[in-house]
């Protein structure tokens, strides 16, 4: 296993954010993702108020257009849950992060970017319109 400069836990907008940056500065940053990659956007038919997007842009494609963009720079994104970080001895040492699948990873620095988990009514058919007219507010 390489010990990398950066680990990015998310996949959020802030996650894919830092990877960009990270990636433009040369550090090939890892991206753990989650196995619900994308974050609360996923499930956000129209976001109205991103830059660079004038007629709006639906949340799914708009993260897979934030991932394709880490990527061309450099960053290395996996869609797996982190299950443990762990600081490795002491301050300055580096961390150790394992994956839900028992991968284990080694970075100098760590980058929380876990955003917010929305909270559902619980409703009749709401899981059936999620994304089709019952969505969450990431904002």
């Amino acid at each position: 296993m390489a010990r990398r400069a950066a680990a990015i836990i998310g996949s959020g907008p802030a996650g894919y954010t830092a990877a960009l940056y990270l990636a433009r500065a040369g550090v090939r940053p890892l991206v753990l993702g989650g196995f619900a990659s994308g974050g609360q956007l996923m499930l956000t038919s129209d976001v109205e108020n991103f830059p660079g997007y004038p007629r709006g842009i639906s949340g799914p494609d708009l993260m897979a257009d934030l991932r394709a963009q880490a990527e061309r720079f450099g960053a290395v994104v996996e869609d797996v849950d982190v299950d443990k970080l762990s600081l490795k001895g002491g301050v300055g040492e580096g961390f150790s992060l394992e994956t839900a699948l028992g991968d284990t990873h080694e970075a100098d620095a760590v980058i929380i970017a876990t955003g917010a988990e929305a909270r559902w009514l619980g409703a009749a058919n709401e899981a059936g319109f999620k994304g089709r007219g019952v969505s969450t507010c990431a904002t």
